[in-house]
């Protein structure tokens, strides 16, 4: 039986790991070739440990495994000529390009806006919405050039659709990527190529799930876990579930990419354990 990408190539940025993994698998589990790119190295002045070059091997091992190609690039999604030409690379051994997730994403300790350093600042800015603008600028010509219509799909936030305290910089990125979806939709509706983005709460990964998150939440307790971290995370939430896992963000993705979803365009989805109802 055909899946709902057979014959399909999809571009994927932060796929070494998280999310990015996830939907790279997702996809292939579905028929699509992969192009997969992630730094692959700790940026100066993150915390939270970043991907490395083994968790892009293993993305790419995991792809394989299921009889699907792919090209992984380790690259900095700021790195405008390096994108482009990871993207006109995979196209030239896949044929063509249908699908973009921008995906790559940075987390960093909180501050309020007026004590946040400007490189704090600037970094968060640079990769979780420049850097979207980046991933789109390098694939959409070739999405264009085949003449087939395509998706592109952007990983926005519940924090791209309200505000909170202490990460401003996240917010004003994520609220970023939301316009530029809706930019972007209308700039290339009339090529039959559907932009959305998906606004997830919180994602069981490795971005989510370490100490400076706990610290950050739980500041009064000297050495929180990931158990009191669930029990404040689940006071977000509706249903009863501290956070969702990437496999939840992926079936959204795959529904967007695919067919099923084919007149739906401009939208910002939540898949937010009804989080936004708080």
């Amino acid at each position: 039986m055909s899946g709902k990408l057979e014959g399909k190539v999809a571009f994927i940025t932060g796929a070494g790991r998280g999310q990015g993994r996830s939907h790279a698998v997702r996809m292939a589990e579905e028929g699509a070739d992969i192009i997969a790119v992630d730094v692959c190295k700790q940026l100066d002045g993150v915390k939270i440990a970043m991907s490395t070059p083994d968790d892009l091997a293993e993305t790419a091992a995991q792809v394989e495994a299921l009889g699907r190609r792919i090209h992984a690039v380790e690259a900095d999604v700021r790195d405008e000529d390096v994108i482009t030409e990871t993207v006109r690379e995979g196209v030239a051994k896949f044929g063509r390009l249908d699908i973009v997730v921008a995906n790559a994403g940075l987390a960093s300790e909180g501050a309020t806006l007026d004590e946040m350093t400007q490189k704090a600042w600037r970094d968060m800015i640079d990769v979780n919405l420049t850097g979207v603008w980046t991933t789109t600028k390098a694939a959409t010509p070739h999405i264009v050039a085949g003449g087939r219509g395509g998706s592109i799909i952007l990983t926005s936030s519940v924090g791209g659709l309200r505000g909170a305290r202490h990460i401003g910089h996240y917010i004003a990125a994520k609220h970023g990527v939301i316009g530029l979806m809706r930019t972007l939709a209308l700039e290339l509706g009339d090529k039959r190529i559907r932009v959305n983005t998906l606004c997830p709460t919180n994602v069981g990964t490795p971005m989510l799930l370490n100490d400076a998150t706990y610290r950050l939440f739980l500041p009064d307790l000297p050495n929180p876990t990931k158990e009191d971290f669930a029990k404040v995370a689940q006071t977000g939430q509706i249903l009863p579930t501290p956070w969702v896992e990437p496999e939840d963000i992926s079936a959204a993705a795959l529904f967007l990419a695919s067919d099923d979803a084919r007149f739906i365009t401009g939208v910002a989805l939540p898949i937010d354990a009804g989080s936004l109802l708080r």
